[in-house]
């Protein structure tokens, strides 16, 4: 291999490089680099072993030069010829490691290098106003810009990726964990309607689908159990509902003498004074349309005390929201499988709130557009790009597949839940006036909109906020100090044009290009480091916690058709004579429906990146960002 530069203080130097594990990330390619220093360059080498295959997919290769005129590397440039017609190279990144001083200079490129073109990677993290390549910058941030494009896709849903960029795309590693798991819960469920056919005998009946391959799910282990319902409430997948009640709205006809039995000698007054009643509200299901003429999809009430066990037990649920005489508020006291109907069609409105918001809208689609906004309007360099890259992970390809096979008409969530994906888009469209980052997004302050902040009420039984409160804060810490490294004025954060052009097309409406973000601190317009601290935390929070907390429980709820369920035959009960559990069984999704949602909800389940704070892809390069990073880990 050979080395260049002009003669004096020679070093040495290994230079590591990782090839990506993309299909066809590592054909056959000729690698040639040039290491740029303070004022000098070396010559330009190729990057060859000997005898061995070099550049292959998912590898790491190590070389060797010496006798180089440089004692540190801030840039390498970088080019591949097209030795082969075919050959593709999707290169992770470069290391190299001064051999006499030890220190080693990270070069993240998560890119395709293309035959015949220059890059050059850059190991600084700065500010545009304190670049020095500041021209080359700017070009490769226009080129950047003409591969993300924002588009609306669907009309009234977030911006996202016009086109899927190669640099996206998933890694040949997850892609294939995916498929192989996906094969075989499809075999599994092919198997399992060969031998037992589409409808249930009985209760008992409805284990067998719990076979090795898919698992038994936690939900399932509780029948009619008014404990667990009220625990979904506060750990289940929509745990950001429930609000304290201070009033009864006029449209639930709840009344004194009904709930009087649940309320432990208390008066409702009492109770609301004593911070011990609460209500889940699902409006915003009113009118929702369903897949067919015979499906229907309820907007219920639902009315919770606090015991003095410490259990959230549910004591009134209306499932319309005009009350009416078709339309009545139903008890725990009521006959026992009505009232467990009753349980049902609520749980049927929740689990597809779940799936449509808390889930699909806010965390997937709406953090697209913002991730697309970030990679066009911050440079490579950029260190607020590299604090958000690790959270933005396989976000757009996940996105993308999501909406070929999951909400594509015909598909999984079309076919198999009771409002189809006209229904899931006519509330994500209804959702989309009313969320706002600095609320919906930043967690003490959606407490505080749902009187639920103080920790004394509920104590002891809210874990979601309690645990989620010390992730929230520990994020705000990381990012406080992080951002501190590079904006210690004000004035270098209005200064940075890149950042203010960020906030600029958060907020930009859909309709002009933008994201059409509502709630973005200072509107967009970054005047102070807290501003940016707020947007920063409510972005990196609602992409892992937020996200965590609605996807990876959901194989162990929606696979308990009697506790979740995501599918409802017949209609909801208007009375309240009684049912039995055959009338049970039959309003249940059957074996069919219900293997279908299994399978994708145990895909969806699986914990398919690293931790938060163990980041797979390293981004941040800088030393003093990188203790940043090592303090908030260990503390």
């Amino acid at each position: 291999m050979g080395s260049g530069g002009s003669k004096g203080s020679k070093a040495s130097y290994n230079i590591s490089v990782k090839t990506g594990d993309q299909k066809g990330a590592g054909e056959h390619v000729h690698v040639f680099i040039i290491l740029h220093g303070k004022g000098i360059q070396t010559n330009e080498f190729r990057l060859d072993n000997f005898f061995k295959h070099d550049f292959e997919r998912g590898k790491v290769d190590n070389f060797s030069v010496s006798e180089i005129n440089m004692s540190d590397v801030h840039t390498v440039e970088l080019r591949r010829d097209n030795c082969c017609f075919f050959s593709h190279w999707y290169l992770d990144w470069i290391e190299i490691t001064n051999k006499k001083s030890n220190i080693t200079y990270i070069f993240p490129a998560m890119q395709w290098i293309k035959a015949k073109c220059h890059y050059f990677i850059k190991h600084h993290t700065c500010l545009p106003q304190d670049d020095s390549f500041l021209e080359t910058r700017k070009l490769e941030l226009q080129t950047i810009k003409t591969e993300y494009q924002l588009e609306v896709k669907i009309p009234g849903l977030p911006a996202q990726v016009k086109n899927l960029p190669e640099d996206e795309k998933f890694s040949n590693h997850y892609k294939l964990k995916f498929a192989l798991e996906s094969i075989l819960l499809k075999g599994e469920s092919f198997k399992l309607l060969m031998t037992g056919g589409t409808e249930w005998e009985n209760v008992d009946d409805i284990k067998t689908v719990y076979t090795k391959a898919f698992g038994v799910p936690q939900s399932s282990k509780y029948f009619n159990d008014d404990t667990h319902f009220g625990r979904q409430r506060l750990t289940g997948l929509n745990s950001l509902l429930i609000e304290r009640c201070t009033a009864i709205p006029q449209n639930f006809g709840v009344t004194e003498d009904m709930i009087k039995p649940f309320l432990e000698g208390k008066t409702m007054s009492q109770a609301m004074d004593g911070k011990k009643l609460f209500i889940v509200d699902l409006a915003i299901l009113e009118d929702c349309p369903t897949k067919r003429d015979d499906l229907v999809m309820t907007c219920p009430l639902a009315l919770f005390y606090f015991n003095n066990s410490k259990r959230l037990m549910p004591i009134a649920i209306q499932l319309f929201q005009q009350k009416g005489p078709n339309n009545p508020v139903f008890l725990p006291s009521d006959p026992v499988y009505t009232w467990m109907l009753a349980k049902m069609w609520y749980s049927l409105a929740d689990s597809t709130y779940n799936q449509a918001l808390t889930h699909l809208n806010n965390t997937h689609l709406m953090m697209e557009g913002i991730s697309v906004a970030t990679k066009r309007n911050l440079a490579l360099q950029h260190p607020i790009l590299k604090v958000l890259q690790p959270h933005f992970l396989y976000l757009m390809a996940i996105n993308s597949l999501a909406l070929v096979q999951l909400i594509e008409p015909g598909g999984v969530i079309d076919n198999n839940t009771n409002a189809g994906i006209k229904g899931h888009f006519h509330i994500m469209r209804k959702s989309m006036s009313s969320w706002k980052l600095d609320l919906h997004g930043t967690l003490p302050e959606d407490l505080r909109s749902r009187g639920v902040f103080d920790q004394s009420i509920l104590n002891g039984a809210y874990h979601m906020r309690d645990d989620a409160l010390l992730l929230y804060d520990a994020i705000k810490t990381y990012v406080e100090k992080y951002v501190m490294l590079y904006y210690s004025t004000e004035s270098s954060l209005t200064a940075d044009y890149e950042l203010q052009s960020w906030g600029e097309e958060l907020i930009k409406s859909r309709d002009d290009g933008g994201v059409g973000i509502q709630g973005v601190p200072g509107n967009g317009k970054f005047q102070t480091t807290k501003q940016l601290v707020l947007t920063l935390t409510a972005i990196i929070y609602t992409c892992s916690v937020g996200h965590a907390a609605a996807n990876f429980q959901q194989y162990d709820e929606y696979a308990a058709p009697f506790n979740y369920p995501y599918f409802l035959s017949g209609v909801p009960p208007k009375d309240k004579s009684p049912v039995n559990i055959e009338t049970i069984l039959k309003t249940i999704p059957n074996r069919k429906i219900l293997l279908t949602i299994m399978s994708i909800t145990k895909v969806l389940s699986e914990k398919a990146t690293e931790s938060l704070g163990d980041f797979e892809k390293q981004f941040i390069v800088d030393p003093r960002a990188i203790e940043v990073v090592e303090e908030s880990v260990l503390s």
